[in-house]
């Protein structure tokens, strides 16, 4: 056994991230039983966590007595603060990787400017989180020793005016410096039908050729059908190619024009065939209804066809006064301000986007277009004209798995605002903190848990709230065997009258089921597991720390003899591995047997930073279902599409009525 940071009392700058003093830190242990992990024994001040008010939870309370989790599987939970790409798109902070480009700042003479930069380190930590919510809608969650540009210098999320924590904090008073992301916080999917027809329509239309016409030979006259687009963005070109296909049009692509000194090479896609022109002509009349995701698919392919963006201006020309009045419906419908301005000599109207760079990046966020030569903002000045005033700080009295980079600017763009490198320094890349592997070998064991708990409930504010257990990591992971911290919780929800309820895929609650019994005669207390995977050769790839379905079946029918309603979560069912028939009736057959009565059922959700994983784990394993799974979740997307859920809904729900077992499915709000 390995002993480190025995001392108390003392700064370690190679501590876990917000543990560089430790007097929270006891020591850290490697031990024969857990090859490869490190417990990081720690002293908390706190054991009950505030769910916010906003969140879809339907708790309150947590207690998470460990942060990381020994089971290994391959999906967790990672924030989705969206970074500005040097391709002028954004992602998620948890999908970033080394190496990627991203847009910086530096000071160039008078200004500062947005300038090309590249990811260097990346790592997660878990640290008190705060809201801090901008006058034009712009909402980002940090820890209280992020930073961020304002107009008054860099400043902190949360300090004080003097003491220890003195140093420059963020009021009310103080702007941020940015174009700010006004609500528009979502990823736009570009695999929608809507969008693809709307974005068909505009790119088509505003661009594309189509032909109908007869030509006279001696021998017979001769029926002429075409549909041709050249473009010299190749990306806007693949993009349309690729929409088409789905919509059964097959093109064929030839060069088009060569480049010259005045201008770039073209290259089109084309047919000749009379039903694939005639498809196309269907594809391009203005439908009666069109909806938000029509009208961003509109919008992004009229712009690729016929738009221009220079000096924080967009403009989108067309001499077709239809084409014109549904750019500004899709305007007005997106919130993006406008004006239409007067037709040219040759009848060429334009469409200009007004209200500079937040107005401009709205746009880009919103319609999603396809060519990043017009989306970069690099060299721009950096000159803040939204309202990014400060209106509020919210302390969400929670941690929060938190994810940062470093970058060769020092700086970076964080859901539209200058966001400093907050944890910055050696120790990260002495401990190399992350959301895999990390997560499931750096355990944080709140070893006081119980002690602190009964405080806690002691107070005369507790109102006996709900609390839940197993929300975040698993209570009952392979590391409570070592440190039995359950047995002390449960005895401090039990004697404060507090009720309570346990989710886990461990089998050592079969352990604290006598005195589970117990509280149950003086709380309510509810016992869940979730079983993902039936197929044991599945279940060791892809859960390899996680017990048997076998062994979990086990603990249900334990649980249920002890007189407990068990719930099992049939979740996440994986699709094209775990969605057949056959592997879903035999599983609500089993879950039957053991005597659970409820089951909830839903489909893999790939939020960001977990989506990196599980595809990495998906490629090396299953490399053929990788394609599958980028259609089911494309970009950005987390859920897999309404029509796979509602599919797998039709599929499961006569199963749980042949197997008598009362079910929903995850997203019902039905209960």
């Amino acid at each position: 056994m390995r002993w480190q940071g025995q001392r108390l009392g003392q700064r370690d700058d190679g501590a876990l991230p917000g543990m560089e003093q430790l007097g929270s830190l006891v020591r850290s242990v490697t031990t024969p039983e857990f090859a490869d992990v490190v417990f990081h024994e720690v002293l908390c001040k706190s054991a009950l966590n505030h769910v916010p008010g906003s969140s879809a939870m339907p708790f309150a309370w947590t207690i998470n007595p460990y942060r990381g989790c020994t089971h290994a599987c391959k999906y967790c939970l990672s924030p989705d603060t969206l970074v500005l790409m040097a391709d002028g798109r954004q992602r998620p902070i948890a999908e970033l990787r080394i190496g990627d480009q991203i847009v910086g700042t530096e000071r160039v003479g008078a200004y500062r400017r947005y300038v090309r930069t590249v990811v260097r380190a990346r790592w997660t930590t878990r640290k008190r989180a705060h809201r801090i919510t901008l006058a034009d809608g712009t909402e980002i969650v940090a820890s209280g020793d992020h930073r961020f540009l304002t107009d008054r210098g860099w400043k902190h999320v949360t300090g004080a005016m003097t003491g220890a924590s003195q140093r420059p904090y963020l009021t009310a008073r103080n702007r941020l410096q940015g174009f700010g992301i006004s609500g528009a916080a979502t990823e736009r999917s570009t695999t929608t039908a809507g969008y693809r027809r709307g974005y068909l329509l505009g790119m088509i239309r505003g661009d594309g050729m189509i032909f109908h016409g007869s030509y006279a030979a001696p021998e017979r006259t001769r029926e002429i059908h075409a549909f041709r687009l050249a473009l010299a963005d190749t990306e806007a070109l693949e993009r349309t190619r690729e929409y088409l296909a789905v919509e059964g049009i097959v093109t064929q692509t030839r060069p088009f024009a060569t480049a010259s000194a005045t201008r770039r090479a073209m290259t089109a896609i084309h047919t000749a065939r009379r039903e694939a022109v005639h498809r196309v002509e269907e594809l391009t009349r203005t439908p009666p209804v069109r909806g938000p995701e029509w009208q961003a698919g509109f919008l992004a392919g009229i712009f690729d066809a016929e738009g221009s963006s220079s000096r924080n201006i967009i403009r989108i020309h067309n001499g077709d006064e239809e084409l014109i009045s549904l750019t500004a419906e899709a305007m007005r419908a997106a919130g993006i301000p406008f004006i239409v301005e007067r037709p040219r000599s040759d009848g060429v109207s334009a469409v200009r986007v007004t209200g500079g760079l937040p107005s401009v990046r709205r746009f880009f966020h919103w319609a999603e277009p396809a060519i990043s030569r017009k989306r970069s903002l690099l060299g721009t000045a950096v000159k803040t004209v939204a309202d990014l005033r400060v209106v509020s700080i919210e302390d969400l009295r929670t941690e929060m798995d938190l994810v940062d980079i470093t970058t060769g600017t020092g700086d970076f763009v964080a859901n539209g605002v200058i966001s400093h490198n907050c944890f910055a320094r050696g120790t990260h890349e002495y401990l190399d903190l992350d959301g895999g592997r990390d997560f499931d070998s750096q355990i944080v064991v709140k070893t006081n848990v119980a002690d602190v708990l009964r405080r806690e409930l002691r107070r005369g504010s507790w109102s006996h709230e709900h609390v839940a257990l197993g929300t975040n990591t698993d209570p009952y992971q392979r590391a409570e065997g070592r440190y039995r911290l359950m047995p002390g919780i449960i005895a401090a929800l039990t004697e404060s009258g507090t009720p309570f309820s346990i989710l886990t895929k461990g089998t050592l609650i079969r352990r604290d089921l006598p005195q589970l019994m117990d509280a149950a005669t003086r709380v309510n207390v509810s016992i869940a597991t979730s079983i993902a995977v039936f197929d044991d050769a599945l279940q060791r790839r892809i859960e390899p720390g996680t017990p048997t379905a076998t062994a979990r079946l086990e603990t249900v029918r334990a649980a249920s003899d002890a007189g407990f309603r068990v719930t099992v979560f049939l979740m996440p069912v994986l699709p094209h591995l775990t969605d057949a028939v056959p592997a879903l009736d035999e599983a609500l057959g089993r879950i039957r047997e053991a005597g659970a009565a409820r089951v909830v059922f839903g489909a893999l959700h790939l939020r960001p930073g977990v989506k990196r994983w599980f595809l990495q784990w998906l490629s090396a394993e299953h490399p053929e279902l990788v394609r599958a799974y980028a259609r089911l979740y494309p970009g950005a997307a987390v859920n897999a599409p309404k029509e796979y859920r509602q599919w797998l809904a039709r599929r499961v729900r006569p199963l749980l009525r042949r197997h008598g077992l009362d079910g929903r499915v995850e997203d019902d709000t039905r209960a």
